[in-house]
């Protein structure tokens, strides 16, 4: 485990991604449960959501994902993950994933914080390009807005929100320089 000194953000191993899996399974609900749009419906449990970070182990082991935590009072409070894709000519880029910080953790600057720790992560491993997308009108929005990313545009009913209403996607990019 390498750590952000500043932060206190852990960069995890496959391993260790696997043993934080409730950990982390509890953040992804507490997300959910919040009306954070990342890719699950209301009335997820512990234990998928653990399961769903066990299976991103391999990702980080085979170089194929990056993840960092950060913990405050024993816990983890914070993630954020760099996607990779492996074809050739997409070495330059990633995908910015799960940007998590615990509801009770909020309004301290903690997102904005994994936000530039990833993309000064992304520059160092030689990533030019990042890209995320986000539902049209929420907190998450405002701040990918407000740190520089520039929004390419918005597809209407692209994915559902927790309780099942589809809603709106923005998609933005950010060059890191790297």
């Amino acid at each position: 485990m390498t750590t952000d000194s500043a932060l206190g953000a852990e960069c995890v191993s496959g391993n260790q991604l696997a043993g934080l899996a409730d950990e982390l399974g509890e953040l992804l609900v507490d997300a959910v449960d919040g009306g954070a749009s990342v890719g699950f419906l209301a009335g997820l449990d512990q234990e998928a959501a653990a399961r769903w970070w066990r299976d991103r182990a391999a990702d980080v082991d085979a170089g194929r994902a990056a993840t960092w935590i950060v913990r405050a009072g024993g816990r983890v409070t914070g993630t954020v993950s760099l996607a990779y894709p492996d074809k050739p000519n997409a070495r330059h880029r990633a995908e910015l994933v799960k940007l998590l910080v615990h509801r009770q953790a909020r309004g301290r600057g903690l997102g904005r914080a994994l936000l530039r720790l990833a993309e000064a992560e992304a520059a160092r491993a030689g990533v030019t390009l990042l890209l995320l997308d986000t539902q049209a009108g929420s907190p998450a929005e405002s701040l990918y807005d407000s740190a520089g990313w520039t929004r390419l545009g918005v597809v209407p009913g692209h994915a559902a929100d927790p309780a099942g209403a589809l809603r709106p996607t923005a998609f933005f990019y950010k060059e890191t320089g790297g």
